[in-house]
């Protein structure tokens, strides 16, 4: 059998790394996880992990990042199921499915629980919004193309929406009944999203 090439052998450690760091930070949180824990659950070296994400922090990102990439893309994908003229229709879909995937363990703990730690505050919400704030800039413009919203500023509207959707998720994450907080806060903010838009031109 020839020999890896060094990028194999690259990627294969990464995989391992990430795939060790998200069940460790999911079952522990981070705080609780060590760079030991992680380097012996990846069956890699100390050094490995030094020399592909710098520390416990780098792969934490990584992590994170593959996430919110996963999360983005599958409600893209369900948002597409709709007519892209339904623009309230897709909108629901797309909370409904967000907020799903923000009770999974993996996005409770992570996404939800610890990333605002590890970033800091601001830097968490930077995060958010350079994964979903295409996505509901997106929504925005077709209901603006389609005369549902006034003239109006869609970068500052999809600023503010993303701060709305990320306070829900919040809110559903911390719940002690998760299924009684994800019904009101989908309604609440389906509420406030309805308020921009106008069904009559």
């Amino acid at each position: 059998m020839p020999r890896r090439s060094q990028e194999d052998r690259s990627r294969s450690t990464r995989a391992a790394l990430e795939q060790a760091g998200r069940q460790l930070f999911t079952e522990r949180g981070f705080a609780a996880t060590s760079a030991e824990e992680l380097v012996s659950e990846a069956g890699v070296t100390r050094g490995a992990l030094h020399h592909h994400y710098g520390d416990k922090r780098g792969l934490f990102l990584a992590v994170l990042e593959q996430l919110e990439v996963e999360t983005t893309e599958e409600v893209e994908r369900a948002i597409a199921t709709v007519d892209e003229t339904e623009v309230m229709a897709g909108m629901t879909v797309g909370l409904g499915v967000f907020l799903e995937l923000c009770q999974r363990p993996d996005m409770l703990r992570i996404a939800l629980t610890d990333a605002p730690a590890v970033l800091g505050w601001q830097a968490w919400r930077e995060f958010e919004a350079d994964h979903g704030l295409g996505v509901i800039t997106t929504q925005l413009q077709r209901a603006h193309a389609a005369g549902m919203i006034a003239d109006a500023s869609i970068p500052v509207l999809a600023q503010l929406v993303i701060s709305v959707v990320s306070e829900a998720a919040l809110i559903v994450a911390h719940a002690e009944d998760v299924e009684q907080a994800r019904a009101r806060v989908q309604h609440s903010v389906l509420l406030l999203v309805s308020g921009l838009l106008r069904t009559e031109n």
